[in-house]
């Protein structure tokens, strides 16, 4: 493999958010030996900036893709401001609502997000003007995140709900959704995914996506699971990332992504 990319959340982070010494060490190998190293992420710039800093990436995609940094340039993929306006015209209606636009100034939301410093929008009557949207973020002050204790794997709590089904009726041609951590749904431009971004990524680079290999847990990873030359998924995986890999390695916690390499790549 000429290049390795992977998921930051529940994948190459520990669940307390760190990487390990080991990981990290790991990780430097790999650079000492010329593999080019990539994240692919739905956090904002904002969020990654200490791990791009500890790890060393050459390139991260942002946002699910709505935003790609590359070595000399960032490419941006936003949702169309119509877009926006329709979908929370339709969604803010929901009773228990929670939502948040990610925009390129902050985060302003309908209710205070403190660790977000978000802009409160009480009503969202408009939309915040002059600013690209990159993902519209839904959730619920009802419903609390559902885990399986025993393997630590998210479950879907919206998936028969009343909201999941609402949202995804309010959605526009040029938009989807998904749910992260089976509790956060994202409405994002059907032009941001993770695989795009890593296609980007790895164009970029001059390399094909035959020449990386992925690693990733949840719902946004796999497309990039099944489209890179290998796809592995952490044993904490869901379901679906778990049965679209071509290996699996263990935990976030157990530092697998770090584990599968040594043992397979160096």
């Amino acid at each position: 493999m000429k290049a390795i990319i992977t998921d930051l959340d529940r994948t190459l982070l520990r669940t307390d958010k760190t990487v390990s010494e080991y990981t990290c060490t790991i990780l430097k190998k790999c650079h000492e030996r010329g593999i080019v190293l990539m994240a692919a992420t739905a956090r904002p710039e904002r969020a990654i900036l200490s791990y791009r800093n500890q790890i060393g990436f050459d390139a991260i995609t942002t946002l699910n893709g709505a935003r790609v940094i590359l070595p000399h340039s960032i490419i941006e993929n936003g949702i169309l401001p119509s877009s926006a306006a329709s979908i929370v015209k339709k969604v803010i209606r929901i009773p228990d609502l929670v939502l948040a636009l990610e925009t390129g100034k902050g985060v302003f939301s309908n209710i205070p997000i403190p660790e977000e410093n978000a802009t409160v929008f009480s009503e969202f009557a408009s939309l915040p003007t002059g600013n690209i949207i990159y993902k519209l973020l839904v959730s619920s002050k009802k419903i609390n995140i559902n885990k399986d204790t025993d393997t630590n794997k998210n479950i879907n709590v919206y998936k028969e709900t009343n909201i999941y089904r609402e949202v995804k009726e309010a959605l526009t041609r040029d938009t989807y959704m998904t749910v992260a951590e089976g509790k956060l749904i994202q409405i994002m431009s059907t032009a941001s995914t993770k695989w795009n971004g890593i296609r980007t990524m790895l164009e970029a680079m001059g390399m094909k996506q035959d020449d990386a290999i992925y690693f990733g847990d949840d719902n946004d990873d796999i497309e990039s699971i099944k489209n890179c030359g290998v796809g592995v998924a952490v044993s904490n995986a869901i379901d679906e990332v778990l049965d679209a890999a071509d290996f699996r390695t263990e935990s976030n916690d157990m530092d697998g992504v770090a584990r599968y390499i040594e043992e397979n790549l160096l």
